[in-house]
């Protein structure tokens, strides 16, 4: 698991946007818009007394399966180009423009509905990413059946997996298992 003190600010929200469906498991955190809309407050993209509807979920998740297919490119693996035409589809229906202030600048939705608002704000912590270093370092873990994202704080950032002893030892050991007894790694 990352150390969430080496883990910026903007990359610990889109990791852990992404996060929110843990795939090994199947547990999914944003079962209802109510509770998409709880998330975001929490993280003070939303006023937690806006609504949101089923429309606005399905959006969010769509944005959260795109991210996690681009992390998952940030791993070295193969994207699924389909949930990235999603996300990008998706979000050209929410257009950010800069706002500038004396201290920066940070993007702002230019929509005035809600989720506008909150997926403005992951866009805004993307960008960050970008500035500071920290977006290539998102990844997503290179198991086929976790796909749980992490901050990979390696200084070569040649990091595969979310856990060296849960999913690397797994990955390490099929494959020694394979090579013993003649067969391919499935």
């Amino acid at each position: 698991m990352d150390d969430d003190a080496v883990v910026p600010v903007a990359a610990r929200l889109i990791r852990d946007f992404v996060n929110t469906y843990e795939p090994q498991i199947d547990d999914e955190t944003l079962t209802s818009p109510d509770g998409l809309r709880d998330w975001f407050a929490e993280r003070r993209l939303l006023p937690a007394d806006v609504p949101l509807g089923p429309a606005d979920l399905d959006a969010a998740v769509t944005v959260r399966e795109g991210l996690r297919a681009v992390l998952l490119g940030h791993a070295g693996h193969r994207a699924d180009p389909g949930a990235i035409d999603r996300l990008n589809h998706t979000l050209a229906a929410m257009p950010v423009a800069p706002r500038f202030t004396a201290d920066g600048h940070r993007l702002v939705a230019t929509g005035h509905t809600p989720l506008d608002q909150a997926v403005a704000g992951l866009v805004d912590a993307i960008r960050e990413c970008g500035t500071d270093g920290s977006w290539r370092r998102l990844k997503v873990c290179a198991r086929d059946t976790c796909r749980w994202a992490y901050y990979d704080a390696s200084r070569n950032q040649a990091r595969r997996w979310c856990s060296m002893a849960g999913c690397g030892n797994h990955i390490k050991m099929r494959r020694a298992y394979a090579v013993r007894t003649g067969r391919a790694p499935s």
